[in-house]
């Protein structure tokens, strides 16, 4: 059997991590019992037997039962000492992954209710942040995202509020939930917003919906990255026109046949994006719920589509390179990486 590289050992950046769905599944069950919240017995199931719950989100049925599930999660995080565990964990479950950058998505407005308004738990959650970027030697930013189930007008105030911000660790600004719901072009002027502060535009595209979203992401929100984008795979056109531009697609195999975007592993495109030239960051999206962190999305990327070491190697440049991460710490990482394939299998 040929002898490969650990990829866990692999240097990368972590570019799709939504905040809540970070948790370990232990922290969940200790936060419940912690402040009695009942939840729901599949997410239970799945929490206490080490398989993530079966989903489905490809229906509206079916997206709702995750995000009741996701929400019985949120419930469960009440206090500034909550979010810097919920912080501090997930920095420790990257670095074991290999990770030297992590770009944590969070819509402060969700854990508004519970820390004293929206400006306190964005503060709350910086700062965090920075202390578990300086405990543990991680490089960590966020990445400000606004829900589009919501008024537009609420995306226009998050995104001034992450302007304001930017020099507190903020290097970005998405657009998550259901995109088969509201139109990209309604968020247009929350995207200026934060684009003329400096942020990166990086709004989900091209999971639930076809390749239509990416398109939309791209013209109404002029991305600088797509959150999955993995449905640009069924237009050419589409994948040369991120390519030609750079646009790094946020890719997450785990979550997406866990959402039932691809029925099977080796159904996801990684190959056909890949080959096309479009710049990948893979991404573990919300572990909490599909089960598997940053260093399985590379071995899936190995065992279901016969990437090379060579190939996750690029595969991991490219995500360093779509980061936000400064010029000196990009280096570092790009320098890692060689350093990972250059050196003796075994």
């Amino acid at each position: 059997m040929e002898r490969v590289r650990d990829v866990s050992e692999l240097p990368k950046a972590h570019l799709h991590l939504h905040f809540t769905g970070s948790m370990r599944p232990s922290t969940l069950l200790e936060l419940a019992d912690k402040y009695g919240v009942r939840l729901p017995e599949a997410l239970t199931d799945a929490l206490t037997g080490g398989e993530p719950p079966r989903l489905r989100a490809t229906d509206e049925r079916g997206w709702f039962r995750f995000q009741r599930l996701y929400d019985a999660a949120r419930s469960c995080i009440r206090s500034p000492e909550d979010i810097q565990r919920l912080v501090r964990e997930a920095a420790e479950e990257d670095i074991r992954d290999g990770s030297g950058w992590l770009e944590i998505q969070v819509d402060p407005t969700s854990y508004a209710p519970r820390l004293g308004g929206l400006i306190p738990a964005l503060e709350v959650i910086l700062d965090a942040v920075d202390s578990a970027s300086r405990d543990t030697g991680l490089g960590m930013r966020v990445l400000v995202a606004a829900n589009r189930m919501k008024h537009p007008l609420d995306a226009r105030t998050l995104a001034r509020l992450a302007v304001r911000y930017a020099d507190r660790g903020i290097v970005g600004f998405g657009l998550s939930n259901d995109e088969r719901r509201g139109m990209a072009r309604d968020f247009d002027r929350a995207f200026a917003i934060a684009r003329g502060g400096g942020l990166l535009s990086a709004p989900h595209g091209g999971e639930l919906a076809g390749p239509s979203s990416v398109r939309d992401c791209l013209d109404d929100l002029e991305a600088h990255r797509i959150g999955h984008g993995v449905r640009a795979a069924d237009d050419p056109r589409l994948m040369k026109r991120l390519a030609d531009r750079g646009v790094t697609c946020e890719v997450c195999p785990a979550s997406n046949v866990a959402l039932g975007v691809y029925d099977k592993l080796e159904d996801v495109p990684l190959r056909t994006l890949f080959e096309a030239g479009v710049p990948m960051a893979l991404g573990a999206d919300d572990p909490l719920l599909f089960g598997s962190r940053l260093a399985a999305q590379y071995e899936i990327a190995r065992k279901y589509h016969d990437f090379t070491d060579a190939e996750l190697a690029e595969l991991a440049r490219q995500s360093v390179r779509g980061s936000a991460a400064p010029g000196d710490v990009k280096e570092k990482l790009l320098s890692d990486v060689d350093a990972w394939l250059t050196a003796p299998v075994g």
